[in-house]
């Protein structure tokens, strides 16, 4: 008989001890650096949101919900039509974390992360978007890519805040446009390219033309300058024989015979052979 009521008495001293060590395991919750607790005491969310360190919870009738407040990185897709009604599409990869001072009403409002992402970021981001793409035409928003992304992070940011979201930056991963504009992009591209082309032919042509106005115009002067050279040194026989070394060296026929001269007062007449001059 006392055998068996000691046996009794520790099994009863095992159970409560075994609840004792229970009660104390579950009377503390820990929180790590970059998490934010939620204690929950009978469901109901309590309004201090626990921050990193060692906390009391009572045991059984509550429950807490760590959240990480560290970066968080979620690339979301999004669609609109910009000003001049063309499709535009995009993907947005973007870096945020919870504020842990608002982390109480995320847990009543929003729940899980997962929740947060699919209800709150996903959907704004989509209306953000819209917000950025319909102030501009689909050229605009391609050639002025970084006014795109300001318009759109301003709407983001203002629509995020009031959730306890905070975003630390967004980044354009993707953006792509309709299959008909890529083709009047690429078309309206080889039109420049055509044109370019043209205008660099004609002032090709032009700058050839006036060079050989230049030329020409340099040979005449030089010309000038030698005959004067010439009437200055030899006279009118001189400027006869290098007319006629001109038409030699020229590879034409030269005929039998050449008579040049001017005013029988002014210069000799010039009556010879070219056969003689050739030998």
């Amino acid at each position: 008989m006392n055998r068996q009521t000691t046996n009794i008495s520790s099994l009863i001293a095992a159970i409560v001890t075994a609840f004792i060590v229970f009660i104390g395991l579950n009377s503390f919750v820990i929180i790590n650096p970059g998490q934010t607790g939620v204690l929950s005491i009978l469901g109901k969310a309590q309004d201090q949101p626990l921050l990193e360190g060692i906390h009391f919870k009572p045991p059984v009738i509550s429950a807490v919900d760590v959240y990480d407040v560290t970066v968080q990185k979620f690339e979301v897709p999004a669609q609109s039509s910009t000003k001049d009604l063309q499709d535009l599409s995009a993907s947005f990869a973007i870096n945020f974390r919870l504020d842990p001072v608002k982390v109480v009403e995320i847990r009543r409002t929003q729940g899980t992360l997962q929740n947060i992402v699919a209800k709150i970021i996903a959907p704004q981001t989509q209306e953000s978007f819209k917000i950025a793409a319909a102030k501009r035409t689909v050229e605009e928003a391609i050639t002025k890519r970084s006014e795109l992304k300001e318009d759109f992070d301003n709407a983001l940011n203002s629509r995020l805040d009031k959730y306890g979201i905070i975003v630390l930056d967004t980044s354009v991963v993707d953006l792509a446009f309709s299959p008909e504009f890529a083709k009047a992009v690429e078309d309206k591209q080889i039109a420049e390219q055509r044109s370019q082309r043209a205008v660099y032919i004609a002032k090709e042509a032009e700058q050839e033309a006036q060079a050989d106005i230049n030329r020409a115009k340099g040979r005449a002067e030089a010309q000038r300058l030698l005959a004067e050279t010439l009437k200055a040194q030899g006279g009118d026989l001189v400027l006869q024989k290098e007319a006629i070394e001109a038409w030699r060296n020229g590879g034409s026929q030269m005929p039998k015979v050449l008579v040049m001269g001017g005013d029988s007062k002014n210069s000799v007449p010039f009556l010879f052979n070219l056969n003689d001059v050739a030998n």
